[in-house]
């Protein structure tokens, strides 16, 4: 089978995926009762007393920080940084409590260390939670001269009874899409192949463009904390790595069926790529790469939907009824549809 374009980039999604089932014998040694959740779900869920658990989660932000190094633009980074761990840990149910994170680089340069914790800063007064600590590691002649790496680490706790998703997902549910400001933290190994042999247009230059691809995720802490502590939502589904494949994460017992709101209402950083004419970048790649303009979807009951898309105006998010929730056939499957384009993923 032909290479597809994401693989063509540097990134074999297989071969994580196999790695990630090949370690889960170790990883399973080291539980105990306490652990409710482990590895698999958005964030593990730890048991701090019969009624609440602990809800952790780890990220970095990717190959994006090579537009950053390239354009030495580091304000915005940290956000993405913080975002990453925070939103998962939303997608079980739990309130952001504090964040941890950890900046390795070459030669320490203060002025781009203290615009990346800006950012980190920035992101967990957006989050909801404490910046309480991290780690700072100078490692001379490990890292190309201007460059770092970052990861973080969240916690959050989440009240036993409001868990997520719950069990009771079912066809004919709703599916409520709530915007991303571009491509959030991933794909960018593509992306950035892509920006490489991109040539710049009358309306287009490529410091336009990269402003718009260093955009940094959305977090939706206010968009949905109060509906989880109100019952309101069913499963959230964070829209990262694997696009629109994160969806059946809520549940596999039914299928999904997803309607992309029109071009124009998405992010600028679509309209780009969509612009590009790449034949070996199907819709179908597209799809479980890129979270195409939605960056967390919201599974609820058909009768509490208005409710929410309601409450998500308010508090100034863009959001769009996208779908539902399917009886499944023999395996899990996402069908999304783009106007006449349409990708069925199956879910494994």
């Amino acid at each position: 089978m032909e290479k597809g374009a994401y693989e063509k980039a540097g990134v074999n999604r297989d071969l994580a995926d196999q790695f990630v089932d090949s370690i889960s014998v170790m990883v399973k040694s080291t539980l105990n009762p306490k652990v409710k959740s482990a590895v698999g779900g958005y964030a593990s869920l730890y048991a701090l007393n019969p009624k609440q658990y602990l809800a952790a989660s780890t990220d970095g932000v990717g190959t994006k920080l090579k537009l950053a190094f390239e354009w030495d633009s580091h304000d915005t980074v940290g956000i993405d940084l913080v975002a990453m761990s925070v939103n998962d840990l939303l997608c079980v149910g739990a309130k952001p409590l504090f964040f941890l994170d950890y900046f390795a680089t070459g030669k320490l340069k203060p002025k781009t260390a203290k615009e990346v914790l800006s950012g980190i800063v920035q992101g967990c007064r957006q989050g909801g939670c404490a910046l309480i600590g991290g780690e700072t590691a100078e490692m001379p002649g490990f890292y190309e001269a201007g460059e770092y790496d970052l990861a973080g680490f969240a916690v959050g706790v989440v009240e036993k009874k409001n868990v997520l998703p719950v069990k009771g997902i079912k066809p004919g549910d709703v599916l409520i899409g709530v915007s991303s400001s571009g491509f959030h933290s991933n794909g960018y190994s593509l992306v950035r192949k892509l920006f490489a042999s991109w040539k710049p247009t009358k309306g287009l230059s490529k410091k336009t463009l990269v402003k718009e691809l260093l955009k940094p995720t959305m977090i939706y802490t206010k968009a949905v904390e109060k509906l989880i502590a109100q019952g309101a939502v069913k499963g959230l589904a964070h829209i990262t790595g694997s696009g629109f494949l994160n969806v059946p994460r809520m549940s596999d017992k039914v299928s999904y069926e997803i309607n992309l709101p029109e071009l124009k209402e998405r992010p600028k950083a679509y309209h780009w790529l969509e612009s590009l004419k790449d034949s070996s970048l199907t819709f179908e790649e597209k799809v479980q790469t890129f979270n195409m303009g939605i960056g967390l979807v919201i599974a609820c009951d058909p009768k509490k939907a208005s409710k929410i898309l309601a409450h998500l105006k308010k508090n100034n998010y863009k959001a769009w009824k996208i779908g539902q929730a399917l009886r499944k056939k023999s395996k899990c499957e996402v069908l999304v549809t783009e106007g006449t384009k349409e990708a069925r993923l199956v879910y494994s």
